[in-house]
């Protein structure tokens, strides 16, 4: 087969190219959802006057919602078909959206947790059907570099969500720092709180407007049926027979550790700039939005990274590629460790460009070989994302510590991301020594 992006979106004569671009946009659209809140984690804990850890419960719910929902939205997808599984996504996420509206009318942060755990379930259905709908869009040989290149559009999401957060939000909250807060009476507090609700909403309203619009057009849209075949359900022994296959549950593994990496390199990326800038005697405000403006830096190389992997995965083996950025992984995050200045920073924006590849070649190689069970298989992988869930409470939990071996708490508690690229290492390693690729 020659190699070009043509026969990367045929498959027995038959063209997936509108398809693959409608499916792609759901690939921004929830990049646009993971990124605008990230940055809420520290919004929410000034807004409401809480510690780090609690701010983090944004994430704990934001990521709990992929994992409730991955193996029903597998089962859903199995019994009707990946295009219902998108259509029922997309509602989700539109409804969990728009309920940002009345979680700000109570006045309440608990209202916001269930928004963003409804929203979430969404894009678990989205990812749990997109991700292998993708595949199956072509031959099982160009699979992973089609993979790539659709995920190569979710950090172009991410990044307008990391914009519309610095721009549209922390740009617009009150100015007051965390300590000026502290000081407000109670009516004092109510009307801040109140008015920075309303800015942090907005955001949110707009997306499920436009995710009601998108959902319109695939609703009318002919899609294929690749992978629909089969409709029965027969959950024990799949997850039996799916879990057996090594490359795959070592996957599942490795895939819980990347998106912990990830969450919280992109979470906690504004309290580490936060400290770092004010340390230096910029207000904390300044500090925020100037650490966000890294992030987004970050998410830019991310994105040209991933182009550039995946042009470079036509001449290098998966497996040893990921082993390769892990590797680069680990070695900037030690830099963001033990760097107490702006070469931390640099680092810590430096990772994203060894993560660009890793999500979807540890999907596409963990879900290789698997037919019509890689629906079941997505699922555990799309669960995998509840590292984003667990992870980033444990880092926030060392971050509130301040100090640590007098070191910044902030700093040390970057040996978390660490340590989930050496999992990432070895099983990049471990794929490339099985020539499963």
């Amino acid at each position: 087969m020659k190699d070009t992006n043509q026969s990367i979106l045929h498959k027995d004569g038959i063209s997936y190219v509108l398809p693959f671009i409608l499916v792609t946009c759901c690939f921004a659209l929830w990049g646009f959802a993971n990124d605008i809140t990230n940055p809420m984690v520290k919004a929410f804990s000034k807004i409401f006057r809480m510690s780090v850890t609690d701010g983090a419960l944004v994430q704990v719910a934001f990521y709990g919602g992929y994992f409730a929902m991955a193996f029903p939205a597998a089962m859903f997808i199995r019994k009707y078909s990946y295009k219902a599984g998108i259509l029922l996504g997309l509602g989700l996420y539109a409804v969990g959206a728009l309920l940002f509206f009345p979680a700000k009318m109570t006045g309440s942060y608990y209202p916001f947790l269930l928004a963003y755990f409804i929203l979430t379930c969404g894009l678990s259905f989205l990812e749990t059907s997109s991700n292998p709908y993708i595949l199956s869009m072509g031959t099982e040989a160009t699979a992973t570099r089609r993979l790539n290149l659709a995920q190569s559009f979710n950090p172009m999401g991410s990044l307008l969500g990391m914009y519309v957060a610095m721009h549209f939000i922390q740009a617009k909250l009150n100015p007051m720092d965390t300590a000026e807060r502290a000081q407000l009476n109670p009516m004092e507090f109510a009307a801040v709180k109140d008015a920075d609700l309303s800015v942090l909403i907005a955001p949110y309203l707009t997306i499920g407007i436009v995710i009601l619009i998108m959902f319109l057009i695939i609703r009318f849209t002919r899609m294929p049926k690749n992978g629909d075949q089969s409709h029965s359900i027969n959950f024990g022994p799949t997850l039996k027979r799916i879990f057996s296959i090594h490359h795959y549950r070592e996957g599942v593994v490795a895939q819980f550790f990347y998106v912990g990496a990830q969450i919280m390199c992109w979470t906690f990326i504004i309290q580490y700039g936060t400290r770092l800038f004010m340390s230096q005697g910029m207000e904390e405000k300044a500090a925020e939005v100037l650490s966000q403006e890294y992030n987004i830096i970050a998410m830019v190389i991310f994105c040209i990274s991933r182009f550039v992997c995946t042009f470079i995965l036509r001449y290098l083996n998966p497996g040893k590629l990921l082993t390769i950025l892990a590797i680069a992984g680990c070695c900037f995050t030690a830099g963001v460790i033990f760097f107490q200045n702006i070469w931390g920073m640099y680092c810590l924006v430096a990772v994203s460009a060894c993560m660009s590849l890793m999500f979807p070649t540890i999907y596409g190689i963990a879900l290789t070989g698997l037919g019509d069970d890689a629906k079941f298989g997505a699922a555990g992988l799309i669960m995998a994302i509840l590292g984003g869930s667990v992870l980033p409470p444990l880092q926030a939990s060392i971050i509130d510590m301040s100090t640590i071996w007098n070191m910044p708490a902030v700093n040390v508690s970057f040996i978390l991301p660490f340590i989930c690229f050496v999992v990432i290492t070895i099983y990049g390693h471990r794929s490339y020594q099985r020539g499963k690729y």
